[in-house]
């Protein structure tokens, strides 16, 4: 297994770069401008200026621990979330997807689910890995729901994992297999394709009915 470099992940309906303060920092505070919401469930902001965010990019993009993409959608060309590959072990062939922030320009659209399963099928066909997991706060349900449409299984809650902004987090635990990635894909590529949405961009089918499908 290959630790996660600085590539480019090109879809149909969204890019992946790797996040770069000085390139993206601009177009994600204008995205999560009074939106501090967005910071709830993730272990920092929210940010008070537009250098304490462009800071924390900074740290972000030239850390060891974590490869950060930038998600630009292909309608605007702007930065409006971004995600990470972390916690990677290559010598047990595991991985998990974090730090996920979505403005609410990206939520609940075909460019934040495309953004997704690229990073998963970059993970499992480029990378290699076995296994690909996915945390969150127990009590956040959105996040919970969002890893269950997209195809992981849920495995547990650890609790007392962990203290985050001086609260007590209980962690829910999910994953997808290698083994499992064959139909996962054929469930995204069939969501993802064009047939699959009308004039206006909204979907036919919904993820979980293709996955049910196959």
């Amino acid at each position: 297994m290959r630790l996660p470099g600085a590539v480019t992940l090109a879809g149909r309906w969204v890019t992946l770069k790797p996040l770069s303060a000085e390139r993206h920092g601009r177009a994600l505070w204008q995205a999560v401008l009074g939106h501090d919401e967005v910071w709830r469930w993730l272990g920092d902001g929210p940010y008070v200026s537009e250098e304490a965010l462009a800071d924390a990019l900074i740290a972000k993009e030239t850390g060891i621990g974590a490869r950060f993409f930038a998600i630009l959608p292909a309608e605007t060309g702007g930065a409006v979330g971004y995600a990470s590959l972390m916690r990677i072990d290559p010598a047990n062939g595991v991985i998990e997807v974090g730090n996920v922030m979505f403005s609410p320009e990206l939520q609940r659209t075909a460019a934040a689910t495309e953004a997704m399963y690229l990073m998963a099928r970059y993970v499992f066909e480029e990378l290699g890995y076995r296994r690909y997991e996915w945390k969150c706060n127990a009590l956040n349900l959105p996040s919970r729901r969002a890893a269950e449409r997209l195809g992981f299984t849920f495995e547990g809650v650890f609790r007392q994992h962990m203290v985050i902004k001086g609260q007590n987090r209980d962690t829910a635990w999910y994953a997808m297999l290698d083994g499992e990635w064959p139909e996962r894909k054929r469930a995204f590529e069939a969501w993802l394709a064009p047939e699959n949405f009308d004039s206006e961009g909204r979907q036919r089918r919904g993820l979980s009915s293709f996955r049910d499908q196959i």
